[in-house]
């Protein structure tokens, strides 16, 4: 067995011909190293519990995230398929509307139906205003 000095009595002692990583190492080259791994071990413990930390928050928010889109995406789908209502009525009113075009006799009676609205509209006006 090695030296044991003095307040080193509980730790530990091995003989170096025994424990070959303690080559030419004295018992306080041990503990220092020993204490200096200690050490070490803590600072890495602390960054991965602050790594676990922001990894955790990161979950959440991804998480939050994912909520959000889903709901975005009922929100759209729901705006398709009222544009597609409105798409739909509105090709319905174009059909009747050209319909009605024929019907009138085409594009020259339109024209002079659409003067003679303009016409009717800018005389009343006259007799409101004088």
């Amino acid at each position: 067995m090695g030296k044991k000095k003095k307040g080193y009595d509980k730790l530990p002692t091995y003989d170096s011909d025994n424990f070959s990583s303690n080559d030419g190492m004295d018992d306080d080259d041990f503990v220092n190293q020993h204490s200096r791994s200690q050490q070490m071990m803590r600072k890495q413990d602390e960054s991965l519990d602050v790594l676990s930390e922001g990894v955790l928050r990161l979950g959440e928010m991804s998480i939050g995230i994912h909520e959000e889109l889903s709901q975005q995406n009922k929100m759209l789908d729901g705006l398709d398929e009222d544009l597609d209502k409105a798409a739909f009525s509105l090709d319905v009113v174009t059909k009747k509307t050209q319909e009605l075009i024929k019907k009138s006799g085409g594009c020259k009676y339109f024209a002079v139906i659409v003067v003679l609205v303009f016409v009717v509209l800018l005389l009343f006006l006259l007799i409101i205003y004088t």
